[in-house]
């Protein structure tokens, strides 16, 4: 793949590959620059290699997807001195997740722990902010389908969320 090839692609990709980045970073434009660098950093090693893939931008996703989780794990790590579970829990409820970056790093590390198709839907939903229909569509769905799919899904965030948050200092409501 020529450096010229990589280059459409990065122009065709950045604006949106950013967006989807910094949704997922509460704020923290420090950490979306850098996951995005090095998620560019290691496409082009790649695809220098191995040429681009047919979705350029779903593997770049994928990409920065891990690198935020491993990011959001070391910092759970942290104590969440500044954030209470009650927050958390109703910036998730409410779909409001990106919108901090210690409750950012609690709901993204609860999505890492739940199955793949379920932590997709709710990104869709509530960090790309998706409409029903889209998600439906995208998904190969009914609508109704995605509606109670969504349903179960945040249970069981919210039930990660809270053994994430008793486990990180005993958090209660």
């Amino acid at each position: 793949m020529t450096e010229e090839q990589i280059r459409g692609i990065y122009r065709e990709t950045i604006d949106p590959f950013y967006a989807w980045v910094s949704r997922r970073c509460g704020g923290d434009r420090a950490l979306a620059e850098d996951v995005t660098q090095e998620t560019w950093l290691r496409a082009i090693r790649q695809w220098q290699w191995k040429g681009a893939p047919d979705r350029p931008l779903a593997w770049l996703t994928t990409v920065a997807r891990n690198l935020l989780f491993n990011e959001f794990r070391r910092r759970r790590l942290l104590p969440l001195d500044t954030v209470s579970a009650r927050e958390v829990l109703e910036a998730a409820d409410n779909g409001r997740a990106s919108e901090s970056a210690e409750i950012a790093a609690v709901v993204n590390h609860a999505l890492e722990r739940l199955p793949g198709r379920q932590s997709r839907l709710l990104e869709a939903f509530h960090f790309e902010r998706n409409s029903v229909e889209q998600i439906a569509r995208a998904f190969g769905l009914s609508e109704r389908a995605v509606e109670g799919r969504l349903r179960r899904a945040r249970i069981k965030l919210r039930k990660e969320l809270e053994a994430a948050l008793q486990a990180a200092g005993g958090m209660t409501r």
